[in-house]
């Protein structure tokens, strides 16, 4: 029997790059070897962005043409809609009830998140009760299929250890073994900047988006950040030292292409506008199969439509066999 695997996304709209080679990338290689379960996590893009919810549907949308055209198999991952499957909002009541305030203050994701908040006009430093929230709800998520591994990032460590003490808790309370004490399972990615060379993301406009056409990518990679020192073509270049640029050479190059770039822009053959030019060509190769099924997907939505309501109904039907234990654990009428 294999071991589940849960994982998810806020709708976000298009996602980019970084999510691919970040994030999806790995989902794309786990799913044959775990039981997949992949959610687009409406319910928390309600924690920051409630007043906004104009395009929430259709960004849920995004985020799943994006997940299928990079290789989401729907036959091999269970792909689905958090607030489709309100077995989990259930559970994050029964699992607050026993969650201690301090275990949730201390969560460094709900810290960040306090953060951005305060400095955003308005917000002043309130933090809404669905954002105090935020950690035990991610909780249920990954419990709601007593999933075995999480994968993340090493800065998303913290918030697996907390699911795991939430756990640890739930079973001691109520005398049993029932919930297991979800491992993280570390992401094997590429890491990419921005074109600026700060973190990739859609409210920076400095990303490269899986679904923008190859024109809109060459003229993205030419505004990429080179080495700042270099004042003209034949000048000696410092690879090492170029802030954006180089760096997506060894994401998206060979490693001879890599070495070939490295030596011609230390001797001064390559200029720093011809690179980039090269370097749009390849990351479009790269990309190419992946945008042409996303724009398959964008010319039959009623697919995409029937994924997500098949998806939903299977994570539910999983959700309900999960809570009706729990249920019967905490004595529920």
């Amino acid at each position: 029997m294999k071991q589940k695997i849960m994982s998810g996304m806020r709708p976000t709209g298009k996602l980019h790059l970084g999510h691919y080679l970040g994030v999806i990338d790995n989902w794309v290689k786990l799913q044959d070897e775990y039981d997949c379960y992949f959610s687009v996590a409406d319910w928390h893009a309600l924690t920051t962005k409630y007043d906004k919810t104009e395009t929430l549907r259709q960004d849920t949308i995004d985020v799943v043409m994006d997940w299928l055209a990079c290789g989401i198999d729907p036959d091999k991952s269970t792909i689905y809609v958090q607030s489709l499957v309100p077995e989990t909002a259930e559970l994050h009541i029964y699992l607050s009830m026993i969650t201690p305030q301090n275990w949730v203050e201390r969560d460094p994701t709900l810290k960040d998140m306090a953060k951005i908040l305060k400095t955003k006009e308005g917000m002043g430093t309130q933090v809404n009760y669905g954002l105090m929230g935020y950690p035990v709800l991610m909780t249920a998520d990954i419990l709601t299929f007593n999933a075995d591994l999480v994968p993340v990032g090493i800065d998303q460590v913290a918030h697996v250890e907390l699911t795991r003490d939430i756990a640890r808790r739930f079973n001691n309370i109520y005398n049993t073994d029932f919930f297991v004490e979800p491992q993280p399972k570390l992401n094997n990615c590429s890491l990419i900047c921005g074109l600026d060379g700060n973190k990739m993301g859609k409210s920076f406009n400095n990303d490269i988006k899986i679904s923008d056409t190859e024109e809109i990518t060459a003229k993205k990679v030419m505004t990429a950040i080179t080495d700042r020192s270099r004042m003209r073509k034949d000048d000696p270049g410092h690879p090492d030292e170029c802030e954006v640029a180089f760096k997506y050479w060894k994401i998206f190059g060979t490693e001879n292409e890599v070495e070939t770039v490295r030596c011609e822009c230390e001797k001064g053959l390559r200029g720093c506008a011809d690179c980039k030019r090269q370097l749009g060509k390849k990351i479009n190769e790269r990309m190419s199969d992946i945008r042409e099924r996303r724009k398959y997907y964008e010319e039959h939505p009623e697919e995409v439509e029937k994924i997500i309501r098949e998806g939903s109904e299977k994570a539910r039907k999983d959700a309900q066999k999960i809570l009706a234990e729990v249920r019967k654990l905490v004595r529920m009428y």
